[in-house]
């Protein structure tokens, strides 16, 4: 009886498997990261639809929207305070975080460290709900990565938006309202009210803005902007100015997306503005500081910003989430922005 031969692979057919293999592998890969971002992006948008109908929760009970910041006492009209964010929390299911709340902190130094050594136990909570899972932030505690919609450029719409300060100051009382449901007069499906932006970095990159996800978490000196410009054609100049700033300009630290500070007129860490689409680059005029460390002021661009393809989540004043691409035109991004501006604009314009 003859012996049994046994035959191996040889070398090209292991190659062969090696290589149908790995691209396998390549060719799912990419399928995977897809469905992993899809699931990310779904998560972001029921996030969003939370703070949308806590936002009208709010409404209901105040009869106003949220305003952008909460001042420390009640005596204290010109300080810092809590973003706005804080009185979310008893509308999405954070009655105990609200209550752990010490109202009576008042802030020092200028910078809110006593509101924040006061209020350590609510502002070392991270709240699932105000981080989105593709943000992936930099630093651990009090952080959202959704932002309120501020308004349109300043020079031509300033608090125009829906998540405004209160006209408690002198400084502020001519330019705010409080705003109520009534007073959205464009409608609240072409009004924005919330939209997501990746919290910031106190270790931001050099590279030219908008190249990076890093870059985008910065804010950057634009030189050639003029803050109290009055005219569409001078606030589209200040745009152009953010896109031109040169390649070597270095980013500053940025405390975006940090609700436990908020400072009435011009910085807040919780506010978005619509000067620049989205993922643009975020820039301050020179009149603000060569360094801007706030990276946050109402006289620059701070648009929102994601991790998500070609564009950003948004919530609308009428509750709904929609997608809005980095492409939008620019007209049609500022009338979004305004709650009172008169413009015209169609659902499939964004």
């Amino acid at each position: 009886m003859p012996a049994r031969s046994s035959r191996g692979f040889t070398l090209i057919e292991l190659l062969v498997v090696i290589a149908i293999i790995a691209v396998l592998i390549a060719l799912l890969l990419p399928a995977v990261q897809a469905a992993r971002e899809a699931a990310r992006r779904s998560q972001c948008v029921n996030n969003l639809k939370q703070i949308g109908l806590a936002v009208h929760n709010y409404e209901s009970v105040h009869g106003s929207f949220i305003p952008s910041v909460m001042y420390p006492s009640p005596v204290d009209n010109w300080g810092w305070g809590p973003s706005g964010i804080l009185s979310m929390l008893p509308f999405i299911e954070q009655t105990a975080l609200w209550n752990a709340y010490n109202v009576g902190a008042v802030a020092c130094n200028g910078n809110g460290c006593q509101l924040y050594e006061a209020n350590t136990t609510v502002f070392n909570t991270q709240i699932a709900a105000f981080l989105c899972p593709s943000d992936g932030p930099e630093r651990a505690v009090s952080m959202t990565s959704y932002l309120g919609n501020v308004g349109g450029p300043h020079q031509l719409s300033p608090f125009s938006g829906t998540f405004v300060p209160t006209p408690s100051d002198e400084w502020l009382t001519a330019g705010t309202v409080t705003v109520k449901m009534g007073s959205i007069t464009d409608g609240t499906s072409n009004t924005a009210l919330f939209s997501e932006s990746l919290t910031g970095t106190t270790n931001p990159t050099l590279v030219f803005p908008g190249k990076t996800a890093k870059s985008r978490r910065t804010h950057f000196p634009a030189p050639g902007m003029s803050n109290r410009e009055a005219t569409a054609a001078g606030a589209q100049a200040n745009v152009a100015a953010c896109q031109s700033i040169p390649v070597s300009t270095p980013g500053s630290s940025s405390e975006k997306g940090d609700w436990f500070r908020a400072f009435p007129f011009y910085i807040n860490f919780c506010v978005y503005n619509h000067m620049g689409t989205p993922n643009s680059i975020a820039c301050s005029s020179s009149e603000t500081g060569a360094d801007n460390t706030w990276g946050l002021d109402y006289f620059g661009s701070s648009p929102p910003s994601s991790n998500h393809p070609g564009g950003v989540n948004l919530v609308l004043a009428d509750g709904s989430v929609r997608f809005i691409k980095d492409t939008v035109d620019q007209a049609t991004w500022w009338a979004l922005g305004s709650r009172n501006g008169g413009e015209v604009i169609g659902s499939d314009q964004y």
